[in-house]
């Protein structure tokens, strides 16, 4: 826990994160509460875009977790600056080593039934958070050891061994991937949703979070040229996309397994948002209307925790039980809304107390 925010990095950085941490626990949750009661076609059309695409293919709401791991690695040639030059490095591996195994804990405690206190179900390795921790370890040695073309080269040998398994030891449906059977071997029944894959999957992972790093790099690098990066975010995230969209012909787009078309193609999404939130705020100064992205931004852990495993609905219900018999079928809608706007209100609160939750 801390009390004052990192100056180094841009203001794009914790915007654009908090975009993404604000559709997790508000925008998304809210919306699809709302939609169920409302049953509009239109509306319909869009709340297919807020949920995961069954096996393969991409919608929007499979651009969120990537977009988490991304903006994880845009922070990093910031915060690693003043380590990469050290010749003893202990203590930024403790730090290392100390938040890899917080964010482990966390995801186990948002989805994987550790609270539960039942051994029989308890899931070892399935969320976001602990998708984080694998990447970040990853990219973490690449930023330390590896000068930047040899970080480039490296990433794309993850893409390489990733890939070669992937191709020649499986196919790509939800029992016969090969990423599939290595979490069926070793984490057996500690394993979550069998549709989803983590351990050969760290692999890219690692990839993404990577590709966040060579983002953060050219913003870091840039400061005197603000046009150029925005030019080169927009071209690199362009690239990316039209090398996923002809690696998919091969490997399909497939985010439950992140599949390495669906690496460069999220990655290539992240680049773009990158480039708008970056061309906005920092290249052209305009940020109003937008730094109050920043509650969630500066605190995206407490913001995911919180919003994953507190239910603050029992209190708004407590407060507003008398608007049922007005709002009717919506007042579960409300209840919704009201959960994750006490949420919002504890962040604000964090935020113009400047705490920071920081692991």
């Amino acid at each position: 826990m801390t009390h004052s925010p990192s100056s180094s990095r841009l203001a794009s950085l914790d915007i654009l994160r908090g975009f993404d941490l604000f559709l997790l626990v508000f925008f998304q949750p809210v919306l699809v509460s709302v939609g169920r009661q409302a049953d509009l076609p239109w509306l319909n059309a869009v709340l297919y875009q807020f949920d995961h695409e069954a096996w393969t293919g991409f919608r929007f709401w499979d651009l969120v977790m990537p977009l988490f791991l991304f903006m994880t690695g845009a922070s990093m040639p910031f915060s690693f600056s003043k380590y990469v030059g050290l010749p003893d490095k202990r203590a930024v591996w403790r730090k290392i080593i100390r938040r890899f195994l917080l964010l482990f804990l966390f995801g186990m405690i948002v989805q994987g039934n550790l609270l539960g206190l039942d051994p029989q179900h308890i899931y070892f390795y399935t969320n976001t958070l602990q998708a984080i921790a694998s990447g970040y370890l990853i990219a973490s040695v690449l930023l330390l050891y590896a000068s930047p073309r040899m970080q480039v080269a490296l990433t794309l040998g993850l893409l390489l061994v990733y890939w070669l398994p992937m191709t020649f030891c499986g196919d790509f449906t939800p029992e016969g991937n090969f990423a599939n059977r290595v979490d069926r071997i070793l984490l057996g029944r500690f394993r979550g949703d069998p549709s989803y894959t983590w351990i050969w999957s760290s692999l890219t992972f690692g990839v993404t979070v990577m590709l966040g790093t060579f983002a953060g790099r050219i913003m870091k690098d840039g400061k005197n040229d603000r046009k150029k990066v925005v030019r080169n975010l927009f071209i690199i995230g362009l690239s990316f996309m039209v090398a996923a969209i002809l690696w998919s012909f091969q490997m399909p787009v497939i985010k439950r397994i992140w599949s390495g078309s669906m690496t460069l193609l999220s990655g290539g999404y992240c680049f773009l948002l990158m480039a708008v939130f970056y061309y906005w705020i920092d290249y052209k100064g305009h940020s109003k209307g937008l730094g109050w992205l920043k509650i969630y931004g500066m605190n995206s852990i407490t913001a995911y925790l919180l919003g994953e495993v507190v239910n603050f609905r029992s209190v708004a219900a407590s407060v507003s039980y008398g608007l049922e018999p007005y709002l009717g079928n919506y007042y579960g809608a409300w209840l919704t809304f009201a959960n994750y706007l006490i949420l919002f209100f504890i962040l604000r609160m964090m935020y113009k107390s400047q705490v920071f939750l920081k692991i």
